[in-house]
């Protein structure tokens, strides 16, 4: 199996476990959807608790590298802060998809150990590089940024979750923007 298949069934996976979790993770219906035999799936992953690993892995590694890309983009960590809810946003604009880490999370009992480890990851990463984004703001102290920035992920995807449920993508807008307004988020005009 070359890589690019490789490749290939990790995208299919993330796409069917954002849309149904590591429960929607089905072998076959991978297989059906990257255009192979199932039993090819099983020479990179001997399994499904493999498979949901490297899934999860791949999903919090990509999210650090858009994060420092909007770090870049930005040029600030103000700015970056305010672009933040849109790596939650881009799930929903794809078929109204939930953020494969929220998506897990909720899965947390049922999962197999090194997926729990992985989806774990998922989490620290953002809080991290939320906290660092407010304290290189001047939003938040050393004392209260982990704090911070923990209440505005868990805000953010609780919004991707509201939205995901009634399908309303500006459900979501108008959630992030009440979350500036309130001050749990740096708005524009700060």
């Amino acid at each position: 199996m070359s890589k690019t298949s490789k490749d290939e069934i990790l995208k299919a996976a993330r796409l069917a476990a954002q849309a149904h979790g590591y429960t929607g993770l089905n072998i076959r219906g991978l297989a059906d959807e990257v255009g192979i035999k199932a039993a090819s799936i099983y020479y990179h992953f001997p399994g499904k608790a493999e498979l949901g690993a490297a899934v999860a892995q791949r999903y919090w590694e990509d999210t650090a590298h858009d994060l420092e890309a909007i770090r870049e983009a930005e040029g600030n960590a103000l700015k970056s802060l305010i672009r933040y809810p849109h790596i939650f946003r881009r799930s929903l604009e794809s078929q109204n998809r939930l953020c494969m880490g929220s998506f897990m999370a909720a899965e947390y009992d049922d999962l197999p150990e090194p997926v729990k480890k992985e989806i774990q990851k998922f989490a620290d990463v953002n809080v991290v590089w939320l906290n660092t984004q407010l304290q290189e703001a001047g939003i938040a102290s050393a004392e209260d940024g982990e704090k911070r920035a923990r209440a505005i992920f868990s805000a953010i995807a609780g919004a991707q979750l509201m939205a995901r449920s009634r399908n309303d993508i500006h459900l979501f807008d108008e959630i992030i923007e009440g979350y500036a307004q309130s001050g749990l988020l740096p708005s524009v005009t700060k």
